[in-house]
């Protein structure tokens, strides 16, 4: 299973420290969504012994910054995710083919809807659900928090949306091992193989991506490959 990271300056931990505490935890692997920080991921993968996927999660006020960000750093990164919390950025990432993940869909202002949720699922835009506010708030934040998972929930399901889970950690300290999410989603009323599932598609995402950004790839279904001439006329 796999996790997104925050790095320095985006999070409060160097990426070092945030990926290694992320081996220790058991994560087969780690995407490490930075904005201005640009870690070695080749050193840390040797260092930390797991996988270390190159991502950058764009963060702006409006969607015609965000489209620019999009553009401009969707070429040079295997993940790219679009921080929500706004109903005209969730509206955005969830429209745009670009885009890999919409985080924190349910932060501040933002919600999501039916309308939204089939446009995730048409565009293959994976939403997160966001475990850090339950994990690290109280009271009636805590509460509203696990009203927008259960809400969100049930949308992504009704939509078959593809959807990705996540301990949206600041730093090392947040960081969860995989059984101890699967957990915290079965108190929320989360099937314990959906959180799974929603961990593993960090991984499956990737993978993907990687494949999509290499050689032999033309288009969905299409890929170069060798032929040999067998000596005969064509």
């Amino acid at each position: 299973m796999y996790e997104a990271v925050h790095v320095a300056p985006d999070g409060d931990s160097p990426a070092t420290d945030v990926v290694e505490r992320a081996a220790r935890l058991g994560f087969e692997g780690v995407v490490v969504l930075a904005r201005d920080a640009t870690p070695e991921h080749d050193a840390l993968r040797g260092a930390s012994g797991i996988d270390v996927v190159d991502g950058v999660e764009v963060v702006a006020p409006d969607p015609e910054r965000a489209s620019g960000a999009v553009g401009g750093r969707r070429p040079n990164h295997t993940v790219l995710a679009v921080r929500g919390g706004t109903d005209r950025l969730n509206r955005f990432a969830v429209e745009n083919e670009r885009v890999d993940v919409l985080t924190r869909p349910m932060a501040d202002d933002g919600d999501v809807n039916h309308v939204l949720a089939n446009r995730a699922a048409e565009n293959g835009v994976r939403i997160e659900f966001d475990l850090g506010p339950v994990l690290r708030s109280t009271g009636g934040p805590r509460v509203q928090a696990l009203r927008d998972l259960r809400k969100l929930r049930e949308l992504v399901v009704d939509a078959d949306a593809p959807f990705v889970v996540s301990a949206g950690a600041p730093s090392r300290l947040g960081l969860r091992a995989p059984r101890e999410l699967v957990a915290v989603g079965e108190t929320i009323g989360f099937d314990p193989d959906t959180v799974r599932a929603g961990l593993r598609e960090w991984g499956a995402l990737a993978g993907r991506n990687r494949h999509r950004r290499s050689e032999s790839f033309v288009e969905p279904g299409v890929e170069r490959g060798p032929y040999e001439d067998d000596g005969g006329s064509r």
